[in-house]
């Protein structure tokens, strides 16, 4: 019998975690689908934001479940979730929390505490993002970025994982404020939520129907059933092991060079629908999207 060394019994042992993963995610999606019907791709692109540590910006007109999606998610993984309807009169205390004055009990003294507000979850959506003013988007780019929230000086840490999905309204501007650079840059990828096709529309009439019915008659409504939140950090351990070949990375630093320096290609005509390059987060985002996907597909 051939000796096995140590590193091969290690490559062997990783391989049998990924597949193992692999088959969760596959769990995962067919749960999914059992709620969410006809839009595969869109969960697809989510759990890719999800487990590639980024944040979702979701674009689609009202009415296209993307509330029941991401709600679905976070009960799938036993997460919490948090719903944040953006306002023009919302503040930023709205959404990371706010110090009150306190009297403790006995003593009489007084002092300060913070109570935490919804950014305090595991997933959070922010329903019409662009609703509210620029001062209260920016409350929530430190914790994009660093995990954590800063309260008079002092950090509070955000629970792992984290991820913020914006929706916006494409067809309804008035009363809207366009997402600042700065906070576009920190969305990993932005996510068209299209109308389902045919015969979609029609199994969405059907799955409404029986819920009704269920509700009525007292029977089991669909729910998704539950899989360990660990999976999605187990993926996120896993990810940056997957191995992208050189051809790959010349092919996203040249999709982000095409972005700063248009002129470069003077036939395509560019220049004059790129307003600015995209930031070296760019390419960061494709990377760990690939690889994301790779793993998904269990490659």
């Amino acid at each position: 019998m051939q000796k096995t060394s140590g590193n091969e019994r290690m490559d062997d042992a990783d391989l049998r975690a990924a597949e193992e993963l692999t088959t969760a995610y596959h769990k995962m999606t067919r749960e999914l689908e059992r709620v969410i019907i006809g839009q595969s791709g869109v969960l697809k692109e989510i759990l890719i934001a999800l487990f590639s540590r980024g944040h979702c910006l979701l674009e689609g007109v009202p009415g296209l479940a993307k509330t029941l999606m991401v709600s679905t998610i976070a009960d799938l993984l036993s997460l919490k979730f948090s719903r944040i309807q953006f306002t023009p009169d919302l503040m930023p205390s709205d959404i990371t929390g706010t110090e009150i004055l306190e009297t403790e009990e006995g003593t009489g003294h007084r002092r300060m505490k913070f109570v935490k507000g919804p950014i305090f979850g595991n997933i959070l959506l922010g329903d019409e993002i662009n609703r509210t003013p620029p001062k209260t988007q920016a409350a929530l780019l430190q914790a994009m970025q660093e995990y954590k929230v800063t309260i008079a000086g002092e950090d509070f840490p955000l629970e792992r994982p984290f991820l913020v999905l914006g929706t916006q309204n494409p067809i309804e501007q008035e009363g809207t404020y366009p997402l600042p650079e700065a906070q576009m840059d920190r969305f990993i990828m932005k996510v068209t939520v299209d109308y389902p096709e045919d015969e979609a529309e029609r199994d969405i009439i059907r799955l409404v129907r029986s819920e009704e019915l269920g509700a009525e008659t007292s029977s089991e409504i669909i729910t998704p059933k539950h899989i360990e939140p660990d999976v999605v950090l187990e993926a996120r351990r896993q990810l940056p092991d997957i191995v992208v070949s050189d051809l790959v990375e010349n092919y996203i630093v040249a999709l982000v060079m095409a972005t700063r320096k248009p002129e470069r290609y003077a036939d395509s005509n560019l220049a004059k629908w790129i307003e600015i390059g995209s930031s070296p987060r760019a390419s960061i985002a494709l990377d760990k999207c690939a690889r994301a996907y790779a793993w998904m597909q269990g490659r």
